[in-house]
């Protein structure tokens, strides 16, 4: 735990409220560390969009939701009310930071926005921001002239991290992490599950063919992000061995993974990390998913875990169907899958080491900033 107490402002994404059930794996990290840093002693201030979790009185720090007017909310896009309500408000929240600065230490920023970045030199308060999508071509600008003791970046894994470096940003990985605790072991049992966002670039379609493969239900479950994809799709597919049970409360969820005999993950796109796969491995669930991203990094030191060339559903059932036929026959194959999750990919972990950033960051501003702020500061 951090040597000292630190006054911490999360600044998180804006699309959707920090609450459970999680909208997304961003969702769900920016929820895990607000709760994490708390319960480890730390005084957090989130910007978040209204009615998220842990939203103090401060109304200024609520961000309006997002209004789509008719059209179908969509993951992909941002409505207008984005740019004329939801952008001002953060800008107002950062104000208030400005005025304020010696209220807080450090900032911890996972708004996909480049706002904040571009806004960090001005603030007083130094910031690390934590990389979680592909390239952003306004992002990777702000970052570039971000440089110097009072602004870092982290990645999520190694394959973010090196994207980034391509566009100027030089980043420490820290990879993302699970609460052991919301995600406990699970006996295993007889069907396949798929778990995440309902949107093309996670293709659940392609899970079903794998299951197919192996004639052994498949239970699907997420938030729709995509209504078109699912309703001309995936919709189709479904039937007495496919059923959706939509989006499902963190311990419900939990369940649901913990009690199958395996989870499938089909990005046919760059994930810049891929939580569901932690996720699965603490439960004691064995994986298979495309190598894609930052994927392979996962499974490259897990037990329990296999990547197969994206796309390639044959190549997955048949890993499927192995890890299957090892829990039949080893009765401790589910034990040593969470076993070694506990050891990478543990909420306690991530956070031990957010703090020496976090720490590390706001003590070298205060020396920066001469002997009589850091005797205020004391």
């Amino acid at each position: 735990m951090s040597a000292r107490r630190l006054r911490i402002v999360v600044i998180s994404p804006l699309r959707f409220p920090i609450r459970r059930p999680h909208a997304g794996g961003l969702e769900s990290a920016v929820w895990a560390e607000v709760d994490g840093l708390r319960r480890r002693g730390h005084e957090v201030t989130m910007i978040a969009v209204r009615d998220s979790d842990f939203l103090g009185a401060d109304d200024i720090f609520a961000m309006p939701p997002l209004h789509w007017d008719g059209a179908s909310p969509s993951d992909q896009c941002y409505p207008p009310s984005y740019v004329d309500q939801s952008l001002p408000a953060l800008a107002r929240a950062l104000d208030a930071i400005a005025e304020h600065h010696d209220r807080y230490d450090v900032i911890s920023n996972h708004c996909l926005d480049p706002l904040p970045v571009r806004r960090a030199a001005s603030l007083g308060v130094p910031m690390v921001t934590t990389l979680h999508t592909p390239i952003d071509s306004g992002f990777a600008a702000a970052g570039a002239r971000s440089g110097g003791t009072g602004s870092r970046f982290l990645a999520v894994s190694e394959y973010t991290r090196d994207i980034w470096s391509s566009a100027g940003i030089s980043a420490q990985v820290l990879p993302n992490a699970v609460d052991p605790r919301a995600w406990p072991a699970g006996p295993g049992g007889d069907d396949l599950v798929w778990f995440g966002r309902v949107v093309p670039e996670k293709a659940p379609h392609l899970a079903v063919d794998v299951a197919r493969r192996l004639r052994r239900r498949l239970v699907i479950a997420g938030r729709v992000g995509d209504e078109r994809y699912e309703r001309e799709v995936l919709r189709p597919m479904l039937g007495p061995d496919v059923m959706c049970v939509g989006e499902l409360d963190p311990v419900r969820l939990a369940d649901l993974v913990g009690n199958s005999a395996a989870s499938i993950a089909t990005p046919v796109w760059d994930e810049p990390f891929g939580l569901v796969a932690p996720e699965s491995l603490m439960c004691g669930t064995p994986m298979v998913s495309f190598a894609v991203g930052g994927v392979p990094e996962i499974a490259r030191d897990s037990v329990g875990m296999a990547t197969v060339p994206p796309g390639d559903t044959a190549a997955m059932a048949d890993h499927t169907r192995r890890f299957i036929a090892r829990s039949d026959e080893d009765s401790g194959f589910r034990a040593a899958i969470r076993a070694c999750a506990l050891r990478r990919f543990a909420l306690d972990v991530r956070l031990a080491a957010l703090e020496q950033v976090l720490t590390s960051l706001a003590d070298a501003t205060m020396d920066a900033a001469g002997p009589l702020v850091r005797e205020l500061a004391r």
